[in-house]
């Protein structure tokens, strides 16, 4: 009867240890194969980074958007883009230049 009992802990010892080896072989593509958790880890964190680069983007973009659609509309934009980058002066207009010497 001793024999028995030897033999029916072994034998669950052992299923025990099959049905381990199991449920890790189970896991393994979960958490390390492509598309487990480790790569859903570092997608979520290439994702957020590329968020913050979309937002500062956008920003640009909005600025943009608004010198256009201002210079589509106003002649205000046109003028004093004429006069800062180009240097010109309006009709019967004096324009003075100040020159600072440098010793």
């Amino acid at each position: 009867m001793l024999d028995y009992r030897l033999s029916i802990k072994s034998q669950l010892s052992k299923l025990t240890f099959i049905f381990f080896l199991l449920i890790i072989l189970i896991q393994y593509p979960m958490w390390f194969a492509d598309g487990g958790f480790i790569t859903f880890l570092e997608k979520n964190n290439q994702i957020e980074v590329q968020k913050k680069i979309n937002s500062k983007l956008k920003k640009e973009n909005d600025a943009l958007i608004a010198e256009v659609n201002d210079l589509k509309k106003g002649t205000k934009a046109i003028e004093e883009r004429a006069r800062g980058e180009l240097g010109m002066i309006k009709k019967d207009e004096i324009f003075f230049k100040i020159i600072n010497k440098s010793k």
